[in-house]
């Protein structure tokens, strides 16, 4: 049996595929070693799929995950990987970019970006990701992101730029006020969620001309910041995924259009197009 896991900072998805058998899928919070220890995503593992699947009968595992972007960061998640599939024979921790880049382009060069409760993108030339803008995280990056859109909604909140219209239903998402937001921000265990949750109130008024507004704008620096960096960035197209990416598409697009840019897939879970791949790697393997 082959497990395959995309992790973003807020949950994880899992399949678990064998020959000749439709796909198992599961999702667990997710990890990413930044914020989690190997106790935390040991303990997370057990109660969410332990319960579920013969994790003896796993043989190989495939892991993209968020914040998995050096050794030290991956040897987290591979070791409790490793205690939680002890068959595993082979064990490959990958950054989500890598995930990313094959759900979506595949076999083929792409630009492909992330756009979620974080943001990242990289230049792929259909086996490796050959350039990437470098994310500097939620404090000083995440342009684009849930993250992002959060902080802008609250700045735009207490500097008094908010729409009448949105003014009430918005306070009630911080009864606290600004003392609430401040102790979430610096002193919660999950800063970074904490602000990405503040995206679904773009979500739910994706319509709003305000709305509107600060997604394009947050698209926009994103576009600029990162995709116009990359050398193929008028050649190739460039992929998305992510929720923010997915509920927002035509306005991504909107934005694609007006720098030149050529939007290709916005996929909202890469999950399923992960099973493809690692199918088709399967046959190949065993072709071979």
């Amino acid at each position: 049996m082959v497990a395959i896991a995309d992790s973003g900072s807020t949950k994880a998805d899992w399949a678990f595929i064998e020959a000749g058998r439709s796909p198992i899928q599961l999702q667990t919070r997710g990890f990413n070693p930044v914020f989690h220890d190997e106790k935390f995503i040991l303990s997370e593992l057990q109660g969410r799929i332990g319960t579920t699947i013969d994790r003896t009968a796993v043989s190989k595992v495939y892991y993209y995950g968020s914040g998995c972007w050096d050794d030290k960061r991956k040897s987290v998640v591979r070791r409790a990987l490793q205690s939680f599939f002890p068959n595993a024979a082979f064990l490959d921790v990958q950054h989500d970019l890598i995930g990313a880049a094959r759900a979506t382009c595949g076999a083929d060069p792409g630009i492909a970006c992330i756009l979620g409760t974080g943001s990242n993108s990289c230049e792929y030339d259909g086996k490796d990701v050959v350039d990437n803008v470098t994310n500097l995280g939620y404090l000083l990056g995440d342009e684009g992101s849930g993250t992002h859109l959060g902080k802008m909604l609250i700045r735009a909140y207490f500097y008094r730029e908010f729409p009448r219209d949105l003014l009430d239903e918005f306070r009630a998402l911080c009864p606290g006020g600004k003392r609430e937001i401040l102790d979430q921000i610096y002193e919660g265990e999950a800063p970074n969620l904490y602000l990405a949750s503040f995206a679904r109130f773009c979500s739910k008024h994706r319509e709003h001309p305000f709305v509107q507004s600060i997604v394009g704008k947050a698209f926009g620096v994103f576009l600029d910041r990162h995709v116009l960096k990359y050398p193929g960035h008028r050649s190739l197209p460039i992929h998305f995924i992510g929720s923010i990416a997915f509920h927002f598409r035509q306005l991504l697009d909107a934005c694609c259009r007006s720098r030149g840019l050529q939007l290709g897939k916005v996929v909202k879970k890469p999950i399923d197009h992960l099973i493809q791949f690692h199918r088709e790697q399967e046959k190949l393997e065993r072709a071979s």
